[in-house]
């Protein structure tokens, strides 16, 4: 039978991948804010030293960080047995490391592909497998999975992409009822355009920037909606109006035609 502890917040972590910017960064200034101490995971040891660096001065929490390719096999585990080495207890995990690729499925190699899917699909679930048992100790903990707008539709020329944010999406639903009876809360949220650098990284064409960016959030929002999201208990949220909206005509309007619309602006 789990033990469960009732600890203070000074006395829990909350380990945040992607943490070193973007969303994944205001998610940790929001739980600095609530005085949790934090462990941060992404690639860059330089930016996430300065990012700890930030959060430790601006909120006075202890901070650690650790560097790895989050893509990788098994990654997981190697970032649980270093949590363990370290003696931290985690009663918050945000699984937020993720990227897309935008263009045609058969531009990119097997290997480009592999290691999008391996992040945004693979990471998230053995995270949250090896640390359950972890946050199940605690008297209330939760998981926070950062998905996409585009896990509501089939998206041509992101096709990977969105496909691997449905999974997200299914995944954290199913997990959230499995997990209705434990101390373990489960959220996903659903973000549209951030003011991020993920456009860059998934080389996103100008024709589809622009068709954003009367739309486009800042990560601070995000975060925020994010955090309250979960510690409401909620199951899923999509983060702004627009993005509900669109999500909404996506599920009623034929599929044929929200394809061929998103594929317009992605071309």
């Amino acid at each position: 039978m789990l033990k469960r502890v009732i600890l203070s917040n000074q006395n829990m972590y909350a380990l945040i991948t992607g943490a070193s910017k973007g969303i994944g960064k205001e998610i940790a200034m929001e739980l600095a804010k609530k005085k949790y101490d934090l462990i941060l995971i992404a690639r860059s040891a330089s930016q996430l030293e300065e990012a700890a660096k930030e959060i430790r001065s601006k909120y006075a929490v202890k901070v650690d960080f650790l560097a790895t390719d989050l893509s990788a096999p098994d990654v997981a585990r190697g970032v649980f047995k270093w949590v363990e080495q370290n003696n931290y207890q985690v009663s918050i995990l945000v699984n937020n490391a993720g990227y897309g690729l935008a263009g045609d499925f058969e531009n990119y190699t097997l290997e480009q592909n592999r290691a999008m899917m391996n992040l945004n699909m693979i990471t998230v679930s053995e995270m949250c497998q090896v640390f359950l048992p972890m946050l199940k100790r605690h008297s209330q903990a939760y998981i926070l999975n950062i998905a996409s707008s585009t896990a509501y539709q089939a998206l041509p020329q992101m096709a990977i992409y969105a496909a691997t944010k449905i999974f997200v999406l299914n995944f954290s639903r199913a997990l959230k009822f499995e997990l209705k009876n434990s101390s373990v809360s489960v959220t996903c949220v659903s973000p549209g355009a951030t003011d991020t650098n993920f456009n860059d990284r998934a080389a996103i064409p100008a024709k589809a920037r622009k068709a954003a960016e009367k739309v486009v959030m800042s990560p601070q929002d995000v975060a925020k909606i994010s955090i309250d999201a979960m510690f409401a208990g909620k199951t899923e949220v999509i983060a702004g109006f627009v993005n509900k909206l669109g999500a909404f005509l996506a599920w009623i309007a034929p599929k044929a035609i929200t394809e061929k619309v998103a594929a317009g602006i992605y071309e």
